[in-house]
């Protein structure tokens, strides 16, 4: 392949975050040209992303950063209606008032992550609700609906896996593909926006977009998508045994998002720190070439890293500092996630069981009992060899209690 123009397509090329792009050479010598728009859709499902998301914000991190400037759509239209891709059943529903307290959620960790302002390269953040909300829906299928084919919709995979797996799929999630296409085509017209990323599921609503705009408003308009981000055992990204990896601070705390990078197994170090660090890429090439125990030290600088760009460097460093008390001084350093009980139920007695889950150091009741049988569940440093025993105040030392499952999962009890 011939050296691209373009920084930010060589960036991503040699990091590792392009899956698919339409048309590379003509797209390659329109951004070496100049500043182009270019956004990802985020549906506002929740109060915060997860690290699954983190793919693609760092593709808008690095666009910007090259010169170019980033959109952030925000689906305050879409998420009424739910993106079937990947999905074995519909979404919940949700109100108007939750998807606005999601947005204002997600939008801290963009704030965080990227320049918002109304210079050229400034980031903006667009709600598709503007448009979709006030579409005629007679007007919508006579200009919009003669582009699409149910022949074509039936061969994307969000529509086929669900019907293969004999799942229903309302009509209402078979127009999500549409309404995507649609946010694409507006774009192009109200901001000039050319470009679309996001990750390989979205491969065919691109795709779509990019035809939509082209048939209705003569636009030349390109996509670009990432990799399907597993682990090295074959999981999705953004999982963990506590469960989802949230970026914002209020649903996980730094600590333990530091510890989910900590946590990353050998064979992913080299191509996470690509992916979802800054770091030179003689400094990478460098850390994954750590054999041993040494690789330990690329994976703190993994952490040290990624927690610094969501959470803030002085967050890395306070977790850094809590995870070298704990498990090398055998502390509990005071970074630790920390749950408040009151100190009536305290002095009563919490089983020991309930004070895991409360804790998030378990999924389930079951998945206690399991990890105690295991011999992995510890108080104060100690075994808990009793599932139906209680953790109380005569627990306390110096005024916490320190819960452990295993040997990287860990919290404090503090009385209210």
């Amino acid at each position: 392949m011939t050296a691209l123009k373009s920084d930010f397509l060589q960036i991503l090329t040699e990091r590792g975050f392009i899956h698919q792009v339409t048309d590379l050479e003509s797209l390659d010598a329109k951004m070496a040209e100049g500043p182009i728009s270019a956004y990802i859709g985020f549906d506002c499902t929740a109060q915060s992303l997860h690290v699954g998301s983190l793919v693609q914000i760092m593709m808008l991190r690095w666009l910007q950063k090259c010169g170019h400037k980033p959109i952030v759509l925000m689906g305050g239209g879409t998420s009424k209606v739910g993106d079937p891709s990947g999905k074995d059943e519909s979404r919940q529903m949700m109100t108007s008032e939750i998807i606005e307290d999601n947005m204002a959620g997600i939008r801290t960790i963009f704030d965080r992550l990227l320049a918002f302002g109304d210079g050229k390269t400034d980031a903006e953040m667009v709600n598709n609700a503007d448009w979709l909300d006030g579409l005629g829906y007679i007007s919508f299928l006579r200009d919009i609906g003669p582009h699409f084919t149910i022949n074509r919709m039936m061969t994307f995979d969000s529509v086929k896996l669900r019907l293969e797996r004999e799942q229903p799929l309302t009509f209402l999630e078979f127009n999500y593909m549409i309404l995507q296409a649609y946010d694409f085509m507006e774009l192009g017209k109200r901001r000039g926006c050319v470009l679309q990323m996001g990750g390989s599921d979205q491969w065919g609503n691109i795709v779509n977009g990019m035809e939509l705009g082209r048939r209705v408003n003569g636009q030349q308009l390109f996509g670009l998508t990432t990799p399907l981000i597993t682990t090295a055992d074959g999981k999705k990204m953004g999982k963990s045994a506590a469960g989802a990896i949230w970026l914002n601070e209020d649903h996980l705390s730094a600590y333990d998002y530091w510890q989910f990078w900590r946590n990353t197994h050998d064979a992913d170090v080299g191509r996470f720190l690509r992916l979802f660090t800054e770091l030179p890429l003689d400094e990478i090439a460098r850390l994954e070439a750590l054999e041993g125990s040494e690789i330990n030290a690329a994976k703190i600088v993994l952490a040290n890293e990624a927690t610094a760009l969501c959470r803030g460097r002085e967050a890395a460093k306070a977790a850094e500092a809590t995870a070298k008390e704990t498990f090398i001084q055998g502390g509990a350093g005071s970074d630790l996630p920390t749950v408040t009980v009151s100190a009536a139920d305290l002095d009563a007695g919490i089983n020991v069981v309930d004070m895991f889950l409360q804790a998030k150091l378990g999924a389930s009741k079951g998945e206690v009992r399991r990890l105690i049988k295991q011999g992995g569940a510890k108080l104060n440093d100690e075994k808990i060899t009793d599932a139906e025993g209680h953790i109380s105040a005569a627990d306390l030392q110096s005024g916490q209690i320190k819960l452990s499952a295993g040997k990287k999962r860990h919290a404090l009890v503090v009385p209210a």
